[in-house]
């Protein structure tokens, strides 16, 4: 039977602060979140352009694509832009962002990305995060590909400003998304004379109109099916108990790098176990191998593309994130790369299951 979109009964404000309120608990924050009627780019560039302004200097560090997009944003705000950018095939590290901290003292924002799923790399939080309160600057951390897939404990680390979306490790909808504040951050936006206003990248709008008002009257009319869709998947990750997600997203991680070691005709990209993004594995075709020719030959159904912009000759990207991080998707992955590589795909199988099985029981 047909149900159209009039026959479901209108999200109310007590429906849709419920489900940023399990937002809040997946993010394990105390501080207000804010879900937001639009892609993960919305709330990224709301966050920045409340909190960044002429005069102040802001670190942006660059480990993905994502990381110069930010530091485009801060430079247009009139902020003082200074970019630690390190190869995308592996991660930051925690002193290299002390290093960067102390040899610009007036830096007071820095924006990160946890994983980069475009170049399969994530970085360690919690070790940036303490640097970065020490200096007592504010930290944006952009945990779309990430939250759900590995742990993301918001207030114990320190983030100021935390933007998920739904659409990678929480298997949900990319039409939204959300973002957490705090009181600090709070602060620096309302004292910013160039924070937005009467704007959809306001921040400030949503805390006065619904957070601060008791969140008993929506602003305007929420995208229904996406929030609807968004509930969802939160009750299922509810229901599969958080550890086991990230357990299930950390094991085929492990399973396909496994496997496309001994498969041999592809290498990962990020060169590091420690530094690999658990939703997504990306690896190097051999010389003169064009990855999106490899990718074009493989069945569409699979969860393998090649690299955007520069990185699409020479790299594909295994996406094992939601549904697909099962070893069944794995295995169709690997199968599929050995046959349009001319490998035995048997070893691989076989180092797969070994990984994911130590993985999960790890």
């Amino acid at each position: 039977m047909s149900v159209f979109l009039d026959d479901l009964p209108p999200l109310s404000a007590a429906g849709f602060a419920a489900i940023e309120d399990q937002v809040a608990a997946l993010l394990h924050t105390s501080a207000d979140v804010i879900v937001t009627q639009g892609e993960a780019l919305l709330p990224l560039e709301a966050a920045i352009r409340g909190a960044a302004h002429p005069g102040s200097t802001a670190l942006n560090i660059i480990t993905g694509p994502y990381g110069q997009t930010f530091g485009n944003w801060l430079r247009s705000c009139g902020a003082e832009v200074v970019d630690l950018a390190v190869p995308f095939h592996s991660a930051v590290s925690a002193w290299q962002v002390a290093d960067a901290l102390a040899a610009n003292p007036a830096i007071d924002f820095v924006s990160l990305v946890h994983a980069e799923a475009a170049t399969g790399n994530t970085n360690p939080v919690a070790e940036i995060a303490a640097v970065v309160r020490e200096h007592g600057a504010l930290l944006m951390l952009d945990a779309v590909a990430s939250v759900a897939a590995e742990p993301l404990l918001t207030d114990a680390w320190g983030v100021d400003l935390c933007v998920i979306g739904g659409q990678k490790a929480m298997g949900g909808p990319a039409g939204v998304s959300a973002v957490s504040v705090s009181g600090r951050a709070w602060e620096r936006i309302a004292a910013n004379p160039a924070a937005p206003r009467r704007s959809y990248l306001s921040l400030l709008d949503w805390k006065e109109r619904w957070t601060d008002a008791g969140r008993a009257v929506l602003p305007h009319a929420p995208a229904q099916l996406e929030m609807l869709a968004l509930g969802a998947c939160l009750d299922r990750i509810a229901a599969d108990g958080l550890p086991a997600v990230i357990a299930r997203h950390r094991a085929a991680s492990a399973a396909t790098r496994a496997g496309v070691r001994a498969l041999g005709t592809l290498t990962p990209y990020v060169t590091e176990d420690a530094h690999a993004a658990p939703v997504a594995t990306t690896l190097r075709t051999a010389p003169g191998v064009h990855a999106g020719e490899l990718a074009a030959a493989l069945d569409p159904s699979l969860p393998v593309q090649p690299g955007g912009g520069a990185l699409a000759a020479e790299m594909l990207r295994v996406n094992h994130y939601g549904r697909a991080a099962s070893p069944d998707t794995v295995r169709a992955c690997l199968t599929a790369l050995a046959a349009a590589t001319g490998a035995d795909a048997e070893p691989a199988l076989a180092a797969a299951d070994a990984a994911w099985a130590a993985t999960v029981e790890g």
